[in-house]
């Protein structure tokens, strides 16, 4: 029985173990819920994010030249916990992007790829509850980000055409580039509770920019996830829950060398169905598909249509 509900905490936990911005997105495992407490884990995880529609200031505009960008934010990450409170996770993320938008010669379309910004992550349970009627844990998480996309695009920030010069873009060089350029903190906290089959999460994470290549300065971005949910099976070996999640993003104006940047910042909510699994505490797995309830932009951007998220861990 002990077994069980072990079980259905990790599935529970998982649930809510991986934020959704697409440059700042940071998977987190969860792997502190693990019943078996110590040992490696390895994993995958993909965010996929259609920009399809355009918007000025909140509010829909014409997308005359089909302006568009899709987004795939692939995540190989290792961690290890030491005991049954502390654990620690690497990742590192690959990009691809493809675009079509307004350039200096008209209308352009291109890719552009690579790997992102690692980043280094610690965990700690402040938190651990397991009782057979109901379950509550409560995580802290932190870490670093490092450098290493590169910010070849952040370099159009220098050139772009000034307002009125022609058709206005609504990608630019900070939509496209693969890193910050900078060194950034990461500071989130997630709960979990339960009562018999039905299930609660909520996380959220926060990062800190600092400035970076070229001068140019990322606003620090909230980002936040959970909702309510029921394990609609469980047995020995496996559990499988369902929840109904609710998620957002807020980011404020990036800013070069002390100049905002107009059209960067950005408020968001989505809500969709995410699926957990877990197998034998070994293995676990998400899915999930945000869409946009609330938009609201400053300046001229494209804007989310949708969200596909998922992740596959492995527990040594």
């Amino acid at each position: 029985m002990k077994k069980v509900f072990g079980l259905l905490v990790f599935a529970g936990a998982t649930a809510s173990g991986f934020v959704v911005c697409d440059l700042c997105a940071v998977y987190s495992a969860a792997v502190a819920y693990h019943l078996h407490d110590e040992g490696f884990h390895l994993g995958v995880s993909e965010q996929f994010t259609h920009f399809g529609s355009v918007q000025d200031d909140g509010h829909e505009a014409p997308n005359t030249y089909g302006q568009r960008l899709d987004s795939f934010v692939s995540q190989v990450f290792v961690g290890y916990q030491f005991t049954d409170r502390v654990g620690v996770q690497f990742n590192m993320p690959v990009i691809h992007r493809s675009f079509r938008r307004i350039e200096g010669t008209g209308v352009a379309s291109g890719t552009e790829w690579g790997l992102g910004d690692v980043s280094l992550l610690g965990n700690f349970i402040a938190l651990r509850r397991d009782h057979e009627e109901w379950s509550l844990v409560w995580q802290i998480q932190g870490g670093v980000k490092f450098p290493t996309g590169s910010t070849d695009r952040l370099h159009e920030e220098l050139e772009e055409a000034p307002a009125g010069s022609g058709p206005a873009s609504a990608i630019h060089g900070h939509d496209l580039t693969l890193g910050s350029g900078s060194y950034d903190g990461l500071v989130g906290t997630e709960v979990y509770a339960r009562w018999r089959r039905l299930f609660f999460t909520a996380g959220v994470q926060y990062a800190i920019r600092s400035r970076g290549d070229i001068g140019y300065r990322f606003a620090n971005d909230l980002t936040w996830s959970g909702g309510p949910g029921v394990h609609v099976v469980f047995s020995q070996d496996w559990v499988v829950g369902l929840q109904a999640n609710v998620s957002g993003d807020h980011k404020g104006k990036d800013d070069l060398k002390g100049e905002t940047a107009g059209d960067t910042a950005i408020t968001a909510v989505y809500l969709g169905p995410q699926l957990s699994f877990t197998w034998e505490s070994r293995l676990s797995a998400q899915l999930a598909v945000d869409f946009p309830m609330l938009l609201d932009n400053t300046a001229l951007q494209t804007v989310p249509d949708y969200r596909i998220r998922g992740g596959l861990t492995w527990h040594f």
